[in-house]
């Protein structure tokens, strides 16, 4: 059986989705392909990889990327992770089912190392539960 084709967008493509794909890897990758990239290319976040780090998952290698018309083709699934990247997305193709699920932009927020910590790794437990969502959502049409 042929895996689902799950694509994350976001602005950046530096915190968000990079932090979605990393999950969905960790929790569906026999069942899901993913991929991550942004509206912009913004490079990876230290902050990011870091927060994700703490709960054993390694974004590291993965690469800070632009949105194109072939990934939009390929996917299966795009889900927008903020407003911007849902206003800015380019056409897609007709057989690309498309959900926005908007989080704030944890790169954006001002602190102490501790503070920005605690927001990351917020941020990070919202996308999880985003990414159970889909999960389960998807478990319940296929």
């Amino acid at each position: 059986m042929e895996r689902l084709r799950v694509m994350f967008l976001c602005t950046g493509n530096s915190c968000r989705s990079q932090m979605a794909e990393g999950w969905m890897r960790a929790l569906a990758a026999d069942h899901i392909e993913v991929k991550s990239a942004g509206i912009e290319a913004h490079g990876q976040n230290e902050r990011a990889i870091s927060s994700m780090a703490e709960v054993g998952i390694d974004i590291s290698q993965q690469q800070s990327i632009r949105v194109n018309g072939e990934m939009l083709e390929w996917a299966d699934l795009l889900i927008t992770l903020c407003d911007n990247a849902e206003e800015q997305c380019p056409i897609m193709g007709q057989q690309t089912a498309k959900l926005h699920l908007p989080l704030p932009d944890p790169a954006k927020l001002k602190g102490n190392e501790q503070e920005l910590a605690d927001e990351f790794a917020q941020t990070r437990e919202l996308i999880r539960q985003r990414v159970d969502y889909v999960i389960q959502q998807l478990h319940q049409v296929a």
